[in-house]
């Protein structure tokens, strides 16, 4: 009732207002326009013509009142254009929720919490409509450099969407990690009226290299300072901010601050919240020179147009080398330059309210800024499919775009001198979890790893990554975050997701829940090498066991295998429920073999191979539980990939509870009949890539 209540009074008061400013205005002007009790022209050219009175000083006071005249035309137009956005709002408000609804021009955004950081913002359910056009683009520049800071401009970018109304177009100087991984997550992204522009940070580097920083940023902490050479010559204005802000309000408020610039204003800052710059945090303190408390360039307002013209460059450049000279470094790299700059020349700056900016690290008065902060992925494709098709929900996962965010944690690969690295790929969710660790134990070469979490569950990964000792260490691992979209677990695009980024000439494709063996990564290394991979197109085979036990003293040796399997202990994989999966290896064969073999493809045939990396992707109609390896295998086939089974290689899948895909195929009709579709869809697609050398796989099919 209350909110009910303050909408009407704010929406009354607004129409008075209205009513009354054009009338007192004209009253102002009018009793105004009277001298002596006779008119006088605005104009001072028509005054000097028509008043033998007239002086320079009459002339400034008139210039003056037409200034004034003309703010106030501007405040009437703006309090229009406010009160028709109330008017169009009002039933919102009379709901008295605070939930959403975003439209293509509108953008998206997820409701989960974003995390805790700066947060800007002031508005409020009734807070004053900025005065931004609903098309008009907002610009944002913001620096990124590595996988850290490539996350958190994740979550600023979510913060920004989840409010936003108008056009963005974000400025990203990034360098190449940071470029591989943002222009893959907004290409996968598909967020409407988004447009990304990338600038090499490392071609800026000379630019500031010369300028010692002892700030964790490192150099690309001062690469704000060259944004108007960076930066596009016809773009006028910037919003630039730091990779750890998260907005609570629409951008838009932010930028028709603008408005507000005058003079030779160009730089909109909020006061520093910490007592830094005044130089009493311990004895002997010395920062850089700074009005007051200094300015903080999280956010920044940047009139670029102006900066230009009035040679930003070089205005820069002499300061931090006279200040230099004295301070040897900078602390809080482009920070301690800007205020600096600022020092000399305090008309430059227009100062933000401090709720633009809430700095939450130690020493702030943040305080004292709080305020009351108040599904366009359909594809083109999708529109030639029949919704009544009793397999529409299997058919549109191929064409479903899922946001994704390569190295969601830091990543390091030395290559191998001798061409031989091997990387393990494998896909999971969050219920498998639990197998990295013991992954990580029994393979040290590098890993590649797609997860299909949640925001929530990236975050909580993220937590149990960092909490462990064992997952910390390895910095060969690329984790590579697949966001959930849809019913159904897109097991194929994982696989390719983690295929496709790989720093190795080979792969081995794995499943989360097999260890490998120990010394496998070696072994493999040395296979490689022995089977001529590189000039040759085979498939080395690693054999598949299974144990029944949750707790498993896991064999060191093929010797140790082959009694466990003889005691029963370990059995081949599948060879209880889907025998076909893995009997062409020849595991009786296998058990005497010393020397590498090779084996002929059959029907339904599902080995876990390793392959050179420019193999063919796994099909992405397979999701779920299904045909999603018996298809790429059968693509290896066709190619005429030679399959080798390694003599002296095994892996061995641990227990697990069932997983949601395979209790439907057990318990659905539907979902066995569509994937029955799919495998003829596919094997008809098969025939017509491939012609003549498909035929067999009919045939097969028929006779299984």
């Amino acid at each position: 009732m209350l909110g009910i209540c303050r909408g009407r009074r704010k929406f009354l008061a607004a129409s008075l207002s209205l009513l009354c400013i054009p009338a007192i205005t004209w009253i102002y002007l009018f009793s105004g326009s009277f001298e002596d009790g006779k008119p006088v022209s605005l104009s001072p050219l028509e005054s000097q013509a028509h008043s033998p009175r007239y002086t320079a000083s009459s002339q400034r006071e008139r210039e003056s009142l037409e200034v004034r005249m003309r703010e106030v035309e501007e405040e009437n137009r703006a309090l229009r254009r406010q009160l028709s956005l109330a008017q169009g709002r009002a039933p919102a408000h009379r709901r008295g929720n605070h939930s959403k609804t975003y439209s293509m021009e509108e953008g998206t955004g997820d409701s989960e919490n974003l995390r805790a950081g700066i947060v800007a913002g002031n508005s409020s359910e009734c807070g004053q409509q900025p005065v931004v056009e609903k098309c008009e683009t907002i610009h944002v520049a913001i620096v990124c450099a590595g996988y850290n800071a490539s996350r958190d401009v994740v979550t600023l970018v979510k913060s920004v969407l989840f409010h936003r109304r108008n056009p963005l177009h974000f400025h990203l100087i990034a360098d190449s990690i940071a470029e591989q991984i943002l222009a893959t997550l907004f290409q996968t992204w598909m967020v409407p009226a988004v447009r990304v522009d990338f600038y090499n940070a490392d071609e800026l580097k000379s630019e500031v290299s010369w300028i010692p920083n002892k700030h964790y940023s490192g150099i690309y902490g001062l690469m704000k300072l060259v944004l108007t050479k960076t930066l596009p010559a016809n773009l006028e204005r910037v919003i630039v901010l730091d990779t750890d802000i998260t907005f609570a309000t629409d951008i838009a408020e932010l930028w028709a601050v603008f408005h507000k610039f005058k003079g030779q204003q160009v730089l909109g800052l909020v006061e520093n919240q910490s007592d830094w710059y005044l130089g009493n945090l311990w004895k002997n303190h010395r920062p850089w020179p700074a009005l007051g408390r200094g300015y903080n360039t999280g956010v920044i307002l940047l009139l670029l147009d102006k900066l230009r013209k009035m040679k930003w460059e070089q205005m820069w450049r002499l300061t931090a080398e006279r200040e230099l000279m004295g301070m040897l470094s900078t602390s809080l790299a482009d920070q301690d330059i800007f205020n600096a700059v600022i020092k000399q020349n305090p008309f430059l700056v227009y100062q933000l309210p401090c709720f633009w900016n809430v700095q939450l690290s130690d020493h702030t008065r943040s305080e004292q800024c709080y305020r009351d902060v108040s599904d366009l992925k359909l594809q083109k494709q999708l529109s030639e499919l029949d919704e009544d098709d009793l397999c529409y929900e299997f058919r549109r996962e191929r064409f479903t775009v899922h946001r994704t965010h390569l190295y969601f944690l830091h990543y390091e690969y030395e290559p191998v001198a001798d061409s031989t690295d091997v990387t393990l790929v494998a896909q999971l969710s969050m219920d498998r979890l639990q197998m990295l660790e013991a992954i990580c134990k029994h393979w040290e070469g590098p890993i590649s790893l797609a997860l299909y979490l949640s925001d929530a569950e990236a975050q909580q990964f993220l937590r149990y990554a960092q909490g462990s000792e064992v997952l910390m260490s390895r910095h060969n691992v690329g984790y590579h975050i697949v966001y959930k979209e849809g019913q159904f677990y897109p097991v194929n695009l994982l696989r390719n997701v983690a295929m496709k980024h790989i720093s190795t000439p080979y792969m081995f494709l794995s499943d989360i829940d097999f260890l490998p063996m120990y010394g496998l990564y070696e072994y493999l290394r040395k296979s490689v090498i022995q089977l001529d991979l590189a000039n040759t197109k085979k498939a080395m085979i690693v054999p598949a066991f299974e144990t029944l036990r949750y707790r498993l003293s896991f064999p060191k040796s093929k010797a140790e295998l082959l009694s466990m399997l003889d005691m029963g202990t370990l059995f081949t994989f599948r060879y209880h429920v889907w025998t076909k999966g893995h009997a062409p290896t020849n595991f009786a064969k296998w058990r005497t073999a010393t020397t590498p073999y090779r084996v002929e493809w059959e029907a339904d045939f599902e080995p876990y191979v390793v392959v050179r990396r420019d193999c063919p992707e796994y099909d992405r109609r397979f999701v779920g539980f299904g045909w999603n390896k018996v298809a790429h295998i059968m693509e290896l086939d066709v190619q005429e990939y030679e399959f080798i089974v390694l003599p002296n290689a095994y892996m061995i899948h641990m227990p697990h509870a069932p997983s949601f895909d395979i209790t439907k195929f057990r318990s659905n009709k539907q979902y066995r009949i569509c994937l029955k579709t799919l495998k003829e869809e596919f094997q008809q697609d098969m025939s017509r890539r491939y012609g003549f050398a498909a035929l067999k796989y009919l045939t097969a099919e028929n006779n299984s």
